[in-house]
């Protein structure tokens, strides 16, 4: 009896063994994202068959629109802050002053219609809207060389404009003193209902569906293998790109990189991180970055996420006072480029904006906004992508196989330690504490992301890492 209940004890024990090594060496089933087949169109969606041609297009207002501009700017109606507020209550308006008055007096709009238009753009429709992106090819192939695609995808407050200063040093590197080992063409699209991209019309157009968007142009585009970047809403929107087409994405290169499902062992390294980092992955620069936690991660949160709280429930009511206020909607959009470039900045009376930007790209930014009459379709995408609530998505359960290269800037909001975004992108081949530069990487510091950039897609080809996923 007893070598019978011992038999069956070995039992017990192969199997639970079994099961154990089953779990700690099968690999996991790929499984991707399925690709999101929308019709965003007004109406019905009609039987014929799609109008595919791909269109030039180029940036233009009227003589009227500009005329109503200034009328608008000429009748603001400004508040008076707080004695000594700096930043601390948002957008101080004695700074907002002379932001209007440069906007009326100096900024040259037309010359930067130029600027805006020196790269090729196009529109395409996809899925019943407009799609609005650049198309730059590089001037000049080192012998032998193709380039590479890079598509490259911006978030709010931003626009395709963020990437006008890092453009050349992707497409002619070996100009800017850069290695030409590795040259591009970029594609930067608006995101649909920002800048010159047209709005969905109808509910539900998430960051999947911005993703399924973007591999159709891409695919319109003639690239069937290509490479990604992102930060902002454009970490996203590529993410999911590399889940819904793993094997078209040759590697992902993000500037921010957030992870949204936090399980028990992200919870102790918060808690024990401090005193522990060795047991968690963290390095120095984490455990620099992040804590004291309740600094550095929570309250910052706190503090800084009330625009996404509006965005993400009503997001027309602030939006319709911003579409109709020129010096309202500069105010908003201010604000972040602001803060989000560097916390510190709001002890100052003009927000440290012109220590990193210069007003006419602050204000060719938000021209694209106004022009185009954006504001409202562009903050809907907070409540599209956040309704449901956080961790709830399918996407957001799924892992990232596709070659992914992260550029942690020190004055993002809020910092993701390599041992973190490691269990969402399984694959990081190259993960860098930048030197320097906040959330608008590409425009505050195109070099340095250029390089970044650059180095990355190097490692990948070298080892044709995207053929091991």
């Amino acid at each position: 009896c007893s070598s019978l209940a011992g038999i069956m004890l070995l039992e017990v024990f192969l199997v639970l063994g079994a099961v154990i090594i089953y779990f700690l060496f099968s690999k996991k089933k790929e499984e991707t994202l399925p690709f999101k087949e929308g019709w965003w169109g007004k109406g019905e969606k009609p039987d014929t068959e799609e109008d595919t041609t791909i269109r030039p297009f180029k940036v233009e207002t009227t003589e009227e629109e500009l005329s109503d501009l200034f009328r608008r700017l000429d009748q603001a109606r400004f508040t008076e802050p707080l004695e000594n507020s700096c930043f601390h209550y948002g957008t101080n308006s004695v700074y907002l002053r002379k932001v209007v008055s440069y906007w009326k007096n100096q900024f040259n709009w037309k010359k930067q219609v130029e600027v805006l238009n020196k790269y090729p753009q196009f529109k395409t429709k996809i899925q019943g809207i407009d799609i609005h992106f650049v198309h730059v090819k590089p001037p000049h192939l080192p012998e032998g060389q193709s380039a590479k695609p890079l598509l490259m995808v911006h978030g709010w407050p931003g626009s395709f404009y963020e990437f006008y200063k890092i453009i050349p040093l992707l497409t002619d590197p070996a100009s800017h003193g850069l290695s030409d080992e590795h040259v591009f063409e970029v594609i930067c699209p608006s995101i649909p209902g920002y800048g010159f991209s047209e709005a969905p019309h109808k509910k539900d157009f998430n960051s999947v569906s911005a993703a399924s968007v973007f591999y159709e142009l891409m695919l319109r585009l003639g690239f069937n293998e290509f490479y990604a970047q992102g930060g902002d809403w454009g970490w996203l929107i590529c993410t999911n790109l590399a889940q819904i087409a793993p094997s078209h994405m040759k590697g992902l290169h993000l500037n921010l990189a957030s992870v949204t499902n936090m399980g028990f062992i992200h919870l102790l390294s918060i808690l024990l991180g401090r005193y522990l980092p060795g047991l968690f992955g963290f390095q120095d620069e984490d455990v620099r970055r992040m804590f004291p936690f309740l600094k550095k991660g929570l309250y910052r949160i706190l503090l800084e996420s009330g625009y996404a709280h509006i965005q993400a429930t009503k997001p027309d009511t602030v939006g319709c006072g911003l579409n109709d206020s020129p010096v309202g909607l500069a105010a908003y959009i201010l604000e972040k480029f602001s803060t989000w470039t560097d916390l510190e900045f709001h002890n100052l009376e003009d927000g440290g904006l012109e220590r990193k930007f210069n007003l006419d790209d602050l204000l060719t930014n938000i021209m694209i906004y106004w022009v185009s009459g954006c504001i409202v379709s562009s903050m809907r995408f907070y409540k599209e992508n956040l309704q449901k609530g956080i961790g709830k998505q399918k996407h957001e359960r799924l892992t990232v196989q596709v070659p992914t290269g992260i550029a942690s800037f020190p004055n993002e909001l809020v910092h993701t330690p390599q041992a973190w975004a490691q269990k969402k992108y399984t694959n990081i081949v190259s993960f860098h504490f930048m030197p320097r530069g906040g959330h608008f990487a590409a425009l505050e510091e195109p070099e340095l992301l250029a390089e970044d950039i650059l180095q990355f897609v190097g490692k990948v080809e070298k080892e044709q890492l995207w053929r091991k996923k």
